[in-house]
């Protein structure tokens, strides 16, 4: 249960559930502030949308925050496109800039907030990806979270775009196992990580977030060597002491996720990346945030080596049974009997697929979408992946990354907003049941 589970989930899935009673009991008893904090309104807010060749998905997601904020606050910096991308986003009327060549997302990103002068034009910023479609409610519901000057910055919840009838068999495995670890995340550490008592989270996701631009101007955006952005953007936010980071999961913005092995690969491993790369430039420093990071990262490297190594558990455990000559090597039968006596198959594969399934079935019904559970057999397998993924790029973290970027192959949306279950949970009342869940 705790290698399936995880320890994290545990602990911080504890701390939510205090934060969800401490908040409903809050609310509940009359306010005694005089002052109100004057709110940041959707005037104030700028939106920037990095782009690298995404001409089949940037107009219908400047469409969808468009709903949202004026036009002319919509800002996209064009990283070295090559197609159709800079004329698209001019159309949709977003002011566009083009970058040199392929710089990289946190380049671009840079570069972006220095010519369009954002940090003295706008209070707020939501740094968007091109594959990104936010909530209705999206903004409604972060700017409140900076009416307490220690918010910095607001991480939103993500949501995985489904559409069957357009995903391969791989897209739609891919598509809900993602969906899983986000439901999973978002309820169990989430909420915990930015509790005002305990904030502390290692990322706030770069498709849909928001900073306070007062504090851009203290975070090194850009650091040589840093394959990805988010990480080190939250890490710079902790380390510098500039704030708090805020979530709310009435904050929902829908990404897409890869639709062949290959690009999830690709994408999975460049997160990974990202994550040992930017422990590796930050040295650690007493305080709870380094805390928090070491335990994530003790746990991902023995889940992930205990992943690993499952399936040749069950090979040496489980073979024999099938084909008893394999026993014959002395060495092999040696191994065998050390692991036969505190191991069998059959415990093996019900300690694994037991709570594996327990968790699909739960994130099935938060979610309303039964058909997760019809690929719950191959989530084991993507775990596996993952973790393979994870300990490879332990030693390239020492190895320079140039930032630049290259989008999975994404997917043209003809169909309006989902209007079912567009929220990653529901209202602040009923986090309880989902925490519960």
């Amino acid at each position: 249960m705790i290698l399936v589970i995880g320890v994290n989930f545990v602990l911080w899935g504890t701390i939510g559930l205090l934060r969800v009673l401490e908040e409903g009991w809050t609310r509940r008893r009359p306010s005694r502030r005089g002052d109100v904090a004057s709110r940041v309104g959707v005037t104030d807010v700028a939106v920037l949308m990095a782009a690298h060749n995404e001409e089949t998905v940037i107009a219908d997601s400047l469409e969808a925050i468009a709903k949202l904020v004026p036009r002319n606050q919509i800002h996209v910096v064009s990283d070295g496109s090559t197609d159709r991308t800079v004329a698209l986003a001019r159309a949709a009327g977003a002011a566009v800039i083009e970058t040199a060549g392929n710089v990289g997302k946190a380049s671009a990103l840079r570069e972006a907030i220095e010519r369009f002068e954002l940090v003295d034009r706008f209070t707020a910023v939501l740094l968007l990806d091109a594959d990104t479609r936010v909530d209705p409610g999206y903004v409604a519901a972060a700017l409140p979270q900076f009416d307490d000057p220690r918010i910095v910055a607001v991480a939103g919840a993500v949501r995985s775009h489904w559409d069957r009838h357009r995903l391969s068999m791989v897209g739609r495995i891919v598509s809900c196992h993602r969906q899983r670890i986000y439901t999973l995340t978002q309820r169990l550490m989430k909420i915990g990580q930015t509790w005002r008592f305990t904030n502390a989270t290692q990322i706030v996701p770069g498709f849909a977030s928001m900073y306070r631009t007062s504090v851009l101007p203290e975070i090194e955006m850009d650091p040589p060597g840093l394959v990805i952005e988010d990480f080190n953007m939250t890490f710079e936010v902790y380390r510098k002491r500039l704030g708090k980071v805020a979530f709310t999961l009435d904050s929902v913005a829908v990404t897409q996720d890869p639709d062949n092995l290959r690009d999830y690969i690709r994408q999975t491993r460049r997160w990974a990346l990202g994550l040992w790369q930017t422990v590796r430039r930050h040295r650690p420093r007493p305080s709870l945030f380094t805390a928090m990071v070491t335990l994530l990262l003790l746990e991902l490297l023995t889940s992930s080596l205990l992943f690993v190594l499952l399936p040749i558990l069950l090979i040496v455990v489980g073979l024999p049974q099938l084909f008893p000559p394999v026993l014959n090597p002395p060495l092999f039968a040696a191994v065998h009997s050390v692991l036969a006596a505190h191991l069998s198959p059959a415990s093996l594969l019900v300690g694994l697929f037991g709570p594996d399934l327990l968790l699909t079935c739960v994130v099935a019904a938060v979610e309303r979408r039964a058909w997760i559970l019809a690929y719950w057999l191959a989530f084991p397998l993507l775990r596996i992946l993952d973790a393979a993924l994870a300990l490879y790029t332990v030693p390239l973290a020492w190895v320079r990354s140039s930032g630049r970027w290259t989008s999975p192959a994404r997917r043209s949306i003809d169909a309006p907003f989902p209007a079912e279950g567009l929220r990653a949970a529901g209202s602040d009342d009923e986090q309880g049941s989902a925490l519960t869940a």
